[in-house]
């Protein structure tokens, strides 16, 4: 559309849901009484699409005249209101540190439906009791009092606090000091698995504040909670990561519990860090924000250390039961028992399950007998890893990944990137002599083998298979809280947050599975992940009582992590692992970014990474950028660890820095206008990875 430029004309620029890296520049009427932030309606190509104002342009004296080809915008969005400046600038942000198109970021501000239609009451349960309140210990009455001391400012707190050390009623406190300022709070969580029993919780403290915004709901659901939230209506929003995007009017205090997780890193589009990006949030907000953890990150204990952030600890359990005893348990030797015929349990002398040993076997019947629960981990589902043919090796792969396929049940074969399924053969496929066998097991196998040996014992599973939706969750913590289960086995689902009265013993079946990640921080997060299952056990065991217990099974007892757990020497092992880090600058001593290649042709995406790395390697040579990029290493390219997956091939090059605003600007000079990139090769930068497979 070619309109002369009329002096009263508005000209915008206008972040638009499309895969542009810049914002677009239309026309408006100043009619419309637009402003920045305003959601609006504008014309791209052939249709019609949502906007955000960005910046309102004042053209040149000397431009009025002059002819321009810009569209106008067709009209505000009715029923969204502007966002907040605090979240325009948090927007602006998140696409310029993670380099994603400004557009597709603005469009995670928006509620999923339309307003018209709403219902009045919400999915969550409306509490009629008087609002519980617990008395603080000493350790929590301080740490409440000195965070209060900053709630009218921006400030970073890190509460360092053993599992079951009452974090969360220190949480609750605060919260309760934020409402009564008029303001509102945003508790975030890694993953939907620790929301039922915390929202439970809050709303009995807080009746009728409460709303909830995760994957889980329905879009219906999660609109009705969003309006209830920006329009003031409920004062404290639970969530996974997304909940961030929803703009408070107030916000008041931000809470990342179980700050540690990489679950709050989004894998796909937006690759961002909810922990990293929270702090910038409360930061342009001016408010305090908390993270909380039983096994900080390295991040966010180097950054308490050099006094970036404040440090509170809670050292002792709430309640002062205490923390639970761990054995590590050689299963090297309780193989060989086996062999030897050494067992003292008769009834597991013969075909016992070789993940379960004896001295577990045993624990189970005696915390059964005491009408106890247990919880036994595996991150590992399914019923095997791997089935094979024992006469000429074939194995069952996913023709679409770089995978084996997974056993579920007796002879359904999965592929768990893909979801591509096939059925197990009884004779070998390839040889057609040799009966196929599985090997090794997962929490199927592990649930099949219980029911077996316990036969009394009421057995349940927790994983991804067994647990698809909020509704099924909420009914297994139901029946663990009213000890209609006595044996749960899960994966990491299970391993944190969860607070059952009844349970006392934890497996760990086998710790060596998360040690054989190709990654540099698999060792923390094993660690991570042993503390957080093991401080389920006994968290309400009195002074006078046993306390809870842990067995780990693993085939590498000497691994240093392992025995910094057996002490609960969490600091120890943070310092040792924060040593190893600094050797070869990863992560929190350099920053990382990675850039992922993928194209369903091999040759073309594996050329392709070598061209940038060939440009990358030219840019740090030349003369006119040395000292702008000083300092950039190039890892790569190489085949990622997983080098195929729904028939892209994948290869990856790593940027690393100790200066990591250069590796943003280093990846945008180099990508250019992009033109030498083939069409059918993807080039996507992640930056600061979770994971390299």
């Amino acid at each position: 559309m070619i309109e002369l430029l009329k002096p009263e004309t508005e000209i915008w620029r206008v972040s638009v849901e499309a895969p542009l890296r810049e914002a677009l520049t239309y026309q408006a009427s100043p009619d419309l009484f637009l402003q920045r932030g305003q959601s609006v309606v504008v014309p791209l190509g052939k249709r019609q699409v949502r906007g955000l104002l960005l910046e309102k342009i004042t053209p040149n004296a000397d431009e009025s005249s002059r002819k321009f080809v810009l569209k106008n915008v067709i009209g505000k969005s009715e029923d969204l209101f502007p966002i907040p400046e605090n979240y325009l600038q948090w927007l602006e942000w998140l696409s310029k540190y993670y380099m994603h198109p400004v557009g597709q970021v603005s469009t995670l501000f928006f509620p999923p439906l339309k307003k018209k239609g709403r219902k009045t009451n919400s999915f969550i349960l409306q509490s009629h009791d008087e609002p519980q309140k617990k008395s603080l210990n000493e350790e929590q009455d301080q740490i409440v009092a000195d965070i209060s001391k900053s709630l009218e400012c921006f400030s970073t707190h890190l509460i360092f606090g053993v599992t079951g050390s009452g974090k969360t009623e220190v949480y609750l406190e605060l919260f309760e000091k934020i409402l009564q300022q008029k303001k509102q709070g945003l508790f975030i969580v890694p993953e939907i698995s620790l929301t039922p029993q915390l929202v439970d919780r809050f709303n009995l403290r807080f009746p009728n504040q409460i709303a909830v915004i995760h994957s889980q709901l329905t879009d219906r659901e999660r609109t009705i909670h969003w309006w209830e939230m920006t329009e003031k209506k409920k004062q404290i929003l639970i969530g996974a990561r997304s909940a961030l995007f929803c703009p408070l009017p107030d916000l008041g205090l931000i809470v990342i519990d179980e700050e540690h997780e990489l679950n709050f890193k989004q894998d796909e589009k937006l690759k961002y860090q909810a922990r990293d990006s929270a702090v910038m949030l409360a930061r342009l907000s001016g408010c305090p924000i908390i993270l909380g953890s039983a096994t900080p990150s390295l991040e966010s204990w180097k950054n308490a250390q050099e006094g970036r952030y404040h440090l509170h600890r809670l050292k002792n359990r709430f309640g002062n039961s205490p923390l639970p005893t761990i054995e590590i348990i050689d299963m090297k030797e309780d193989v060989s028992k086996i062999s030897e015929g050494k067992l003292k349990t008769p009834n597991l002398q013969k075909n016992r399950p070789l993940w379960l040993s004896e001295k577990l076997f045993e624990a189970l019947q005696v915390t059964l007998g005491k009408g106890q629960q247990s919880a036994l981990f595996l991150n590992r589902r399914g019923y095997s890893p791997l089935v094979l043919c024992p006469a000429c090796g074939y194995t069952y792969d996913c023709p679409n990944c770089d995978i084996k396929l997974t056993l579920h049940g007796k002879n359904h074969l999965v592929c768990h990137y893909c979801e591509y399924t096939h059925t197990k053969d009884e004779v070998c496929p390839d040889c057609h002599e040799g009966e196929i066998k599985s090997v090794g097991f997962g929490t199927e196998q592990i649930e099949s083998d219980l029911r077996k040996y316990f036969p009394q014992a009421r057995v349940a599973r927790a994983d991804r298979d067994e647990v698809q939706n909020r509704h099924e969750l909420e009914d297994l913590i139901q029946k663990m809280e009213n000890h209609e289960i006595d044996i749960l086995v899960g994966t990491q689902m299970i391993a944190k947050g969860l607070d059952f009265k009844k349970l006392n013993l934890v497996g760990l079946v086998l710790a060596d599975l998360s040690f054989q990640i190709p990654d540099f921080r698999s060792t923390e997060r094993s660690f991570q992940l042993f503390t957080q299952m093991a401080g389920r056990s006994g968290r309400h065991v009195g002074l006078d009582q046993d306390p809870g217990r842990v067995f780990l099974q693993t085939y590498n007892v000497d691994h240093p992590s392992l025995l910094y757990l057996v002490k609960n020497d969490i600091e120890g092992f943070i310092n040792s692992e924060l040593e190893n880090r600094k050797e070869l600058y990863y992560p929190p001593f350099g920053r990382l970014l990675s850039v992922r290649f993928q194209s369903l042709k091999k040759d073309s995406v594996e050329n392709t990474a070598e061209a940038f790395a060939t440009r990358a390697k030219a840019l740090l040579a030349n003369p006119q950028y040395q000292s702008q990029y000083a300092g950039i290493e190039i890892l790569g390219p190489s085949e990622a660890p997983i080098s195929k997956i729904r028939n892209q091939f994948r290869f990856q090059i790593l940027l690393k820095s100790t200066m990591p605003h250069r590796l943003q600007k280093f990846y945008l000079h180099l990508m250019g206008d992009q033109n030498w990139i083939p069409a059918s090769v993807r080039v996507s930068p992640d930056v600061d990875p979770a994971h390299l497979l």
